[in-house]
């Protein structure tokens, strides 16, 4: 066989694939069986307390009279949002979780700005910085609560004892933290806790900047406010906002520090210490289900803006890639 000239022969056409089949029938089944005691687990353990605990919240239901209780449909509900109590620490859980979540992402902040930075014994100063992070909740809030706040032998007291004698005053003030600011006193521990939290997420948002980009904005002249307040800052927008829904989350939900440092007293109590008093100690366990739901909503709202703020930070990731 001849070719015309100026022409080159051609291949046959390659057979295209076939299109993939869907896994069914017993071969999908034995594929996803490994997940099932997973599955089956996972919905005995949340979902079936949380619909328990649903049914709970539409009973007039006192252990100390179990022979009163009776269907009371949304009364528990109206109660959580009109009792006085309760409307008292669902202000209490606002300033409590605007004062960490606002306290951490500053000093996370700065403190991820400092790790950015390449200096001796950074991975020294890394670790001891994350430390309070991996310290297990109840222990550091007794850590704060004896260890600084004590007005006998706390670090703090002692503190201004040293600097008093410093400046000639023999007889310093002695505050008694806890009882003179309470609510700023388990904020600050929690702030103490939860800061490198947020130092993490941040400086994993520095650390992904191109560093081609600030390069040549230092070339070109810009200072370093310039090329924080116009680079780094909208670059870590949505880092930001993802400590700060995540941080809102797990304050929102905290119950160690204010057990432990004040018990709920001198206004501290939270929605999540109410809930402990309204079930344990008043034994309401219709209005403390109640209340339980209505937290448990608000951390669901909560979460679902957290998670499309990672799914969009994936996202931006995968585009840059």
């Amino acid at each position: 066989m001849t070719t015309a000239v100026g022409t080159t022969p051609q291949s046959p056409p390659r057979p295209t694939a076939a299109p993939a089949r869907r896994r069914s029938g017993p071969r999908a089944w034995a594929t996803r069986a490994p997940l099932l005691p997973a599955l089956v687990f996972l919905i005995a353990v949340t979902q079936l307390p949380f619909v328990a605990t649903l049914v709970i919240s539409l009973f007039d239901w006192n252990s100390l009279s179990p022979d009163k209780r009776a269907f009371n449909g949304l009364d528990n509900y109206v109660s959580v949002f009109t009792d006085a109590a309760l409307r008292d620490s669902v202000v209490t859980t606002i300033l409590l979780t605007a004062g960490v979540v606002v306290a951490t992402v500053v000093l996370g902040l700065a403190l991820a700005l400092l790790l950015d930075r390449t200096f001796f014994g950074r991975g020294m100063v890394r670790t001891l910085l994350i430390t309070p992070f991996l310290i297990v909740p109840v222990s550091a809030a007794l850590l704060w609560k004896h260890a600084l706040y004590n007005p006998e032998y706390g670090l703090l007291n002692g503190a201004l004892s040293w600097v008093g004698e410093l400046f000639g005053d023999t007889s310093p003030s002695q505050p008694d933290w806890i009882a003179d600011m309470p609510l700023l006193a388990v904020i600050a521990a929690l702030v103490w806790q939860w800061t490198p939290f947020m130092m993490l997420i941040l400086l994993a948002g520095l650390q992904s900047r191109p560093a081609e980009v600030v390069e040549a904005a230092r070339l070109d002249g810009a200072s370093a406010w310039q090329t924080f307040r116009y680079l780094t800052l909208p670059h870590l927008r949505r880092y930001l906002e993802l400590g700060v829904l995540l941080g809102a989350v797990y304050i929102v939900q905290n119950f160690d520090a204010v057990f432990t440092i004040t018990a709920g007293g001198l206004g501290t109590a939270n929605l999540p210490y109410t809930i402990y008093q309204t079930f344990y100690q008043a034994h309401e366990y219709g209005l403390a289900s109640a209340a339980g739901v209505v937290v448990v909503i608000g951390t669901i709202i909560i979460a679902t803006f957290a998670l499309r703020t990672v799914s969009s930070l994936f996202s931006e990731e995968a585009n840059r890639a």
